[in-house]
């Protein structure tokens, strides 16, 4: 009798009792070796890929992006040899049992993708399994197609990889219906994001502070700096910004916290952990700078850099994901005029930057073309005043209109 290896949920750390599919690597039908990318999980850090322990056919996936899986939870069921049906793995428990063989996918694992066009229906539409290669699953998966949704053209009702791209091509121009309606689940990291965001707005009495910094001078230093440095890499605003922060945020400790709303306990920081406001494919993250009080203008910007590299490319550890104790937060270019960012619980501070513009103003009584930036903040005001952020606010603007005494101490 054949035998079969379920792939359960390991314990993947911090406490963790449940995981969300984040996405699926496999589909019914595929061959994969031994450790290949089966799943990412997602946790309220990060997401964790997990790669299979021993080769096999997939005959079964227990759920779909979305879903919530219990540590030791079954999450992809294969057909193995007997050795590996009875190899202990680390990560997952073997179980034993009568496997589920689909000879039309075993059929086309193997056929060549240069075979006679064969159209047939979607095979959703008939409720039977797909025949698809490997690879045309790949393809599709990378292309965002649902491969039960395709008209299949090859032998025996196969989907080929032309039909894949056929059916992702954009269609040609044809009436638009204005009453069509998209509805897309919201999962995964998107859904972290929002369950955040709602927590920080019902738990947080936000209040906003704004004010417009004259950078002229310090946008002169960063040019020199680069022209002068450019064997140390460049630098953005950030590591300047971080900087005042670093002279700033001693005098005004309130703002560099955590506040445990269900404790009751404020947590006043002396190291300064910078939470870097991140927008990746998935959504945002907020990789942290750890003691950026140690880091030169260039190590921090070197750091902002692999911290935002790792963030976008979905590699960032949980604990680089996690213990930030203030949060910067740019739009860049976007940035707009003014912004009401959202305090990145449980952390009191959020500082937002907006961008850089060259506009007239009056200096000494003369109209002249300065570079402006307006800096607008959020505070709690369960534990920030608005005159303490008002004055904080106005001490990192003073640094950074005059950009030598960020480096007296």
């Amino acid at each position: 009798m054949a035998k079969t290896f379920v792939f359960k949920l390991p314990d993947i750390g911090e406490g963790i009792a449940e995981s969300e599919i984040a996405q699926l690597h496999v589909a019914v039908g595929d061959v994969i070796a031994e450790d290949q990318q089966l799943i990412d999980m997602l946790t309220d850090k990060a997401a964790v890929e997990l790669s299979s322990p021993v080769a096999g056919r997939v005959v079964q996936i227990h759920g779909a992006p979305g879903d919530k899986i219990p540590v030791g939870g079954a999450l992809v069921t294969l057909e193995v040899s007997d050795e590996a049906a009875d190899d202990d793995a680390p990560v997952a428990a073997a179980t034993h049992g009568a496997a589920v063989f689909n000879p039309v996918a075993a059929k086309a694992a193997s056929a060549d993708d240069s075979a006679p066009p064969h159209a047939s229906e979607p095979r959703a539409r008939e409720g039977l399994p797909v025949a698809a290669s490997p690879a045309t699953r790949k393809r599709a998966r990378e292309l965002g197609v649902d491969i039960a949704q395709v008209t299949a053209s090859g032998p025996s009702g196969r989907v080929t990889r032309e039909d894949v791209e056929r059916h992702a091509a954009p269609p040609r121009a044809t009436a638009v219906d204005d009453d069509a309606v998209e509805s897309i689940k919201i999962i995964g990291l998107r859904r972290k994001i929002a369950e955040a965001m709602q927590r920080a707005k019902q738990r947080i009495p936000h209040f906003a502070y704004v004010e417009e910094v004259d950078v002229t001078e310090l946008e002169a230093l960063r040019q020199h700096l680069n022209e002068t440095h450019k064997d140390r890499g460049k630098l953005t605003l950030l590591p300047l910004l971080i900087q005042a922060l670093v002279r700033a945020v001693p005098a005004f400790p309130q703002v560099n916290a955590t506040y445990d709303d269900e404790a009751g306990v404020v947590s006043r920081h002396r190291a300064l952990h910078v939470g870097i406001a991140t927008q990746t494919p998935n959504g945002l993250v907020v990789p942290v700078l750890r003691h950026a009080q140690r880091l030169d203008l260039w190590a921090r910007a070197a750091e902002i850099r692999r911290l935002a590299d790792a963030a976008r490319s979905g590699k960032a550890k949980r604990e680089e994901l996690s213990g930030s104790t203030i949060t910067v937060t740019s739009l860049g270019a976007l940035g707009g005029i003014v912004t009401t960012p959202v305090i990145n619980a449980p952390e009191v501070a959020i500082i937002g930057v907006n961008k850089l513009v060259e506009r007239p103003v009056v200096r000494h009584g003369q109209i002249v073309v300065r570079t402006m930036m307006n800096l607008s903040s959020s505070f709690d005001h369960r534990m920030v005043d608005g005159y303490d952020a008002a004055q904080f606010i106005q001490r990192v603007k003073a640094l950074l209109e005059h950009p030598a005494t960020l480096f007296i101490d």
